[in-house]
Parts: structure tokens; C-alpha cells; sequence
């Protein structure tokens, strides 16, 4: 199998302990505990005190701190943001401790969702490959690409994903979150496709439907040469490709046009903007960057008059994230637009560090994007700041568990129970422990609500205290969460709230028996 390497501060490792995270980290530090909490459940534990970890209230990055995410790419629908990402988690050695990211072992994609660009509901990991994911004859998933389209009046959805760097497969779905098939039961960029020939890694997609309702794929990457290859093969690898898709979105159509893309290394990108098509990718980490050229690292971006070239190069618009915080490692992004307003996604290791595990695992940031008045991109300023919320949050409906601005100490995994946007699909907040608590961000209760009501399942039972403004705000009620038999047995529960209207940033604070996991929760709502 190919292994991908990530840039320098990154080193591939062997593991021999994978796949999802059955260990909970606490505190800063590498220690694990055993826990018995199923394997469907996404790990990732923050300590149980009131410290965000990562990413703070009033801050938008990373977009979420419950799991990680790599390779963020952005899809709007319905005046609504999707980030689909590689997902990363945690490897361990046969001690037991966190080892660096290998990318090896991953075989889901993790989908997220925002209508404000701060409270986000986690959708879960999509299975694509091995055994028991949609695509059986891939080992991976990475990097996925994500658009619709109507095809025979019926809104469809496709996802384009890396199988490691060896080919790039499709699946289908008729929604956003799945589920998700494989429509041609193997790749649709392979070696053997036209005009790939001296693409070092079939990788990397990215997708863009023009106007006329035509599709193509953007891939590829890696440097020629070996390893040994020349400054010439650096700064010219030619290992970037363009094709256009079938009306369908599932075969391609003609030969695949080079992207002459200078110090090419990964991480293909597309977007339109004033009839121009803009190519953005990661620059090599190798020989010697001139003076006009990509630095390591970093974001370069081509544009061209049409989408298959061909393209000429412009400049960067992103850093190495080492540049923003601190923390190295490859640079992957996507570039959409949403409400009038560009933005790019990329990731970091900011979420290890705030863990001081820095060990090539990934979180996915937002930041604004901006064209100047030639057209040309200026350079993003990333930071932990992030976006401004676009719109409040309106409580007074069903709104899923996991769905959060900021938390600490919780988690999610597979839920029993129906979902609301696709039955099948569903998930609940779990590992909550005393003092641990969720946080939603200008949530508007409007000229006051009377009632909250949640959907709980426990065999312990707690309290939820739900406050307003901070941890230490007012609380406006107290739900009583009582057992109702199970970790999947599902009760609706309520409490009454008083003084409680406007726009307020709402704390859920979860309290009861200090060492004991105390209930899960599926959705809520305010009631006027």
C-alpha cells in the first residue's frame, strides 16, 4: 500500500493498535484510560473542567473539538455549509500511547454542518472503505470532494475520495449525509484513465459544475523523480490534473489537461469567481523556492478562462499553518462561498496542541477569503478567532444534541434513535461526566421562553443546570434527568425556565455522581 508523505514535520509510523479511538485522553497529557464505551463512539475527551480546550467561547476554530478532521472540504445546500473530512483519530502502539498519524488507517468521512458558521451538528463518520464501507474494493478514504446536481429531476449528491494515492473513487446519495453507495463498484480515476500518465499520487480531488451543468475533476499531485528528483521536477512536477465528468457525475468523458502548477505537491482546489476559474493547491517541501514561486507549504493559486486550462500561476493565499499557529505539517483547504461571502476551510493540528499531542492529528478551521479589485486573492488571516456567526440559532424546534459552538469532556457516537433529516442516520451526545457541559452561540429565545424539553437516555440520571451568557451565567432552569434504563432508552424530559429571552450565548452544564458517565442526549428545544 502507498503511503503518503505529509510534509517534514510529519513522520509515517507503524501501529500496531487502530481505527476508532477506545481510550479517552485526559488532561493535557498522553496518558490513557480504558472505558467501556462502545466503538461506534467518536473518543476524543477534553478534562472535566470548565476549560474549553482549543477552541474558547466567542472564538470560531477550530470547528470542532469533540474529534478530529482532516482534508475539510465545503459544500453549500439549502443555505446550509457541509465540511466532509478525513477522519482522523488517534493510533496507539502496543503500550498503549498516541503515536503519530500514519493516514494509513483511514476508511470514514466525517461530515459536519452549519447554517451560522459557528454551532455545528456532527453527522458522524460515513463508512466508504474495506469491508464494511460503501466502496469495498478501497483501503481508504481521504480527502473528499462533495457537490450536487439534478439529475432526471432528483437532487443528487457525490462524493469524490482518495483511496490512498492510488485512485479516486465516486459514491452517490440523496442527501447530503447519506447513505452512501458506490455507483460503479470501482474507481473512476485509475491509472488507466486518459491522460494521467506521470501523476505521481491519483489523489486529492476537488469538483466544480459550471454554469452549463458540466462537471469536472481536479487531482492529483506528488513530486517526479523518485527519491532523488531534480530542482526542475520540483519546480515543475506537472503531476496535477483536470478532466471533465459525464453528464451523470460517475465516468469521465475525453483526456485528463496537465495543470502545469509550479512546486506542485497535493491538494487540488476549484472555485469560480467573476467568470474566471481559479486552481488552488499545496506547494512541495523540496529543493529551492525562487523569488515568485510558492513557498513550502503554502496555498498557490492559477487562474485560467477555462476549467481545463490553461491555468496561470498568480500567487499564494494561505500560509503553512505553522505560520498562524505555531504547529506544522501539510496544508490542505477548499475555497466556497456562503451568504454573499467567500471563505476558505483548511485544517491545523491546533486541537493536538492544545492536547500537546502534536502528532500529525488534524481540526478543521474557517476564515474569510477575499478577491481584491484585479481579481486577485489576498492573503487569509488565519486565526483562532475564525468567522462571525451569519445568523442567531432558533431553539424553538428540534435541535440535535450534537450540535455545538463549544464543549468540553463530551463525545458522540451512533444513536438507536431515528434521526430527523435521514432516519437512518442519527447520533447522541455521550461520554458526559460531571462538570463537563456544551455551549450553543446567539441562540434567540425571543421574547421568552417558558419550557425546555430534551430527549435523554441513562442509567444514572444527573442534572442539566442551563445558563445564560457563560458557565457561571444566570440559570434560567434545572432539568432533573432521572434513569429511564438504558444507554439507548429514550425519554423525553422537561423543566420549567424563567427569565429567559433575547439573544444569549446558552451553557448547558451537566452535574451529578463525580466519577460516573451520567446520561446521553439526542435533541432538545425551548418552548414558548
Amino acid at each position: 500500500m502507498l503511503k503518503r508523505h505529509r510534509g517534514p514535520l510529519l513522520i509515517l509510523a507503524l501501529t500496531f493498535s487502530v481505527g476508532i479511538n477506545t481510550n479517552i485522553v485526559k488532561a493535557n497529557t498522553g496518558k490513557t484510560t480504558n472505558t467501556n464505551i462502545d466503538t461506534t463512539a467518536t473518543t476524543i475527551s477534553t478534562i472535566t473542567s470548565t476549560n474549553a480546550l482549543a477552541k474558547i467561547p466567542g472564538s470560531s476554530n477550530p470547528l470542532i473539538t469533540q474529534k478530529f478532521g482532516a482534508d475539510p472540504y465545503a459544500m453549500v445546500y439549502n443555505d446550509r455549509v457541509y465540511v466532509y473530512m478525513s477522519s482522523d483519530s488517534f493510533e496507539y502502539d502496543s503500550s498503549g500511547n498516541i503515536i503519530n498519524n500514519s493516514y494509513s488507517y483511514i476508511k470514514t468521512i466525517t461530515c459536519i454542518s452549519s447554517d451560522d458558521m459557528v454551532n455545528w451538528t456532527d453527522h458522524g463518520e460515513i463508512n466508504v472503505a474495506g469491508s464494511t464501507g460503501a466502496a469495498k474494493w478501497a483501503n481508504n478514504s481521504w480527502a473528499p470532494a462533495v457537490t450536487h446536481k439534478v439529475i432526471n429531476g432528483k437532487e443528487k449528491f457525490f462524493m469524490y475520495f482518495a483511496n490512498n494515492g492510488g485512485g479516486i473513487g465516486v459514491l452517490t446519495s440523496d442527501s447530503p449525509i447519506g447513505p452512501w453507495t458506490d455507483p460503479i463498484g470501482k474507481p473512476i480515476i485509475t491509472n488507466s484513465t486518459p491522460g494521467v500518465s506521470g501523476v505521481v499520487w491519483l489523489f486529492d480531488p476537488a469538483v466544480l459544475i459550471d454554469d452549463n451543468g458540466v462537471g469536472y475533476l481536479y487531482f492529483g499531485g506528488g513530486i517526479p523523480g523518485g527519491s532523488n528528483p531534480t530542482q526542475s521536477q520540483i519546480a515543475n512536477p506537472k503531476t496535477g490534473r483536470v478532466i471533465q465528468l459525464s453528464s451523470d457525475m460517475i465516468n469521465t468523458v475525453g483526456s485528463a489537461s496537465v495543470i502545469d502548477a509550479p512546486f506542485m505537491f497535493e491538494d487540488s482546489g476549484i472555485h469560480k469567481y467573476n467568470g474566471k476559474y481559479y486552481y488552488s493547491y499545496c506547494s512541495n517541501f523540496s529543493g529551492t523556492h525562487p523569488s515568485g514561486t510558492p513557498p513550502m507549504g503554502e496555498i498557490g493559486y492559477m487562474i485560467s478562462d477555462n476549467p481545463m486550462g490553461p491555468f496561470t500561476y498568480k500567487g499564494t493565499f494561505l500560509k503553512n499553518p505553522s505560520s498562524y499557529f505555531g504547529v506544522g505539517g501539510n496544508n490542505h483547504h477548499s475555497v466556497f462561498n456562503f451568504k454573499n461571502q467567500w471563505y476558505v476551510t483548511y485544517h491545523a493540528q491546533t486541537l493536538g496542541k492544545a492536547m500537546g499531542i502534536v502528532k500529525g492529528y488534524r481540526s478543521p478551521h474557517i476564515n474569510k477569503l477575499e478577491h481584491n479589485a484585479s481579481g486577485l486573492i489576498n492573503t487569509v488571516q488565519a486565526d483562532m478567532k475564525g468567522v462571525a456567526q451569519v445568523a442567531n440559532l432558533y431553539p424553538y424546534r428540534r435541535i440535535e444534541a450534537e450540535t455545538i459552538a463549544w464543549s468540553n469532556g463530551v463525545s458522540t457516537e451512533k444513536c438507536q434513535s431515528p434521526g430527523s433529516m435521514v432516519s437512518s442516520i442519527n447520533l447522541n451526545v455521550t461520554n458526559i461526566n460531571n462538570g463537563d457541559w456544551i455551549a450553543l452561540s446567539n441562540v434567540d429565545l425571543g421574547s421568552g421562553a417558558k419550557s425546555f424539553t430534551a430527549n435523554i437516555a441513562s442509567t444514572l440520571g444527573g442534572k442539566i443546570e442551563i445558563h445564560l451568557d457563560s458557565l457561571s451565567g444566570p440559570i434560567i432552569g434545572t432539568l432533573n434527568v432521572s434513569s429511564t434504563g438504558g444507554t439507548q432508552q429514550w425519554k423525553d424530559m422537561w423543566c420549567g425556565i424563567t427569565n429567559a429571552s433575547g439573544v444569549h450565548n446558552v451553557f448547558f452544564k451537566f452535574v451529578g455522581n463525580e466519577n460516573s458517565q451520567l446520561f446521553n442526549i439526542d435533541h432538545w428545544g425551548f418552548i414558548y
